[in-house]
């Protein structure tokens, strides 16, 4: 067999997140049925994660197996995007050793929730207006104690399959620019719906809704009752997700 990394991007906005699920679109079914296509095989992707309906990725990754060999993966890469619905963009396929995997390789992923700061009839949406307009300041200092806890049982949605709810947040903090807030965070994992909640959370403290002192405790409860409610998923992004580089090492073609 012959691995493949697929770089892409998509708008979430038509699906029911990236993962195949009964009934209902998904990125990864469209790809599936695409590649199966063209390359005249049974061909299933495995994604880097899952994201939640309506969640975006501007930097995704996904590999496939296939029997033979791909003649050309930029040729590959152009029919893919003439197949494709105008929401998925095919960026790059490449050839990896066969170890590598799109979700048990990567180091981390970095997501990116865009607030407007004023309404936006043009970029409305991919981005949330909250009222009234958090204190980004508090919400700054409350980042600083999301990376002093590993066990986010409090912002992951109730009643998944995950063995751990043990993630490693490497950076969190807020931006601010001229029409926006920024919010970035970058992590090992990510539970389900876990952003979003954090998100809703450094909400309640940015509009004074709650403290400090009370965000640290709803962290330590390890109950989702406790915490904020999930912001909507439109103005998130998966932004970006690291491999170590002798997992995607180029492999030789015969």
């Amino acid at each position: 067999m012959h691995r493949y990394f697929i770089e892409l991007a998509y708008n979430g906005s038509g699906y029911n997140g990236w993962q195949i699920q009964p009934n209902a679109p998904s990125v990864q079914e469209e790809i599936n049925k695409a590649l199966s296509l063209l390359l005249k095989q049974d061909i299933n992707v495995t994604g880097a994660g899952r994201t939640d309906t309506g969640v975006h990725a501007s930097f995704f990754v996904a590999h496939f197996d296939s029997v033979t060999p791909v003649a050309d993966t930029k040729i590959l890469t152009d029919k893919l995007n003439r197949f494709l619905g105008k929401h998925i963009s095919i960026k790059e396929i490449y050839p990896v050793l066969s170890d590598a995997h799109a979700r048990f390789s990567a180091l981390s992923r970095t997501y990116k929730y865009y607030i407007n700061k004023t309404k936006n009839p043009f970029i409305y949406p991919f981005a949330y207006t909250p009222h009234p307009l958090p204190d980004i300041r508090l919400m700054n200092q409350a980042c600083e104690l999301l990376t002093r806890y590993e066990d986010f049982t409090s912002f992951s949605k109730l009643h998944t399959d995950v063995k751990t709810n043990i993630c490693r947040i490497m950076q969190a903090g807020w931006e601010e620019t001229d029409e926006q807030l920024i919010f970035t965070i970058k992590a090992d994992r990510f539970l389900r719906n876990m952003v979003r909640a954090i998100v809703g959370t450094l909400l309640d403290i940015g509009q004074k809704r709650i403290d400090l002192k009370q965000f640290q405790q709803i962290i330590e409860s390890k109950n989702r009752c406790n915490a904020g409610t999930s912001v909507p998923g439109n103005a998130l992004f998966l932004c970006d997700i690291e491999y170590p580089p002798c997992k995607t090492q180029l492999t030789p073609e015969a």
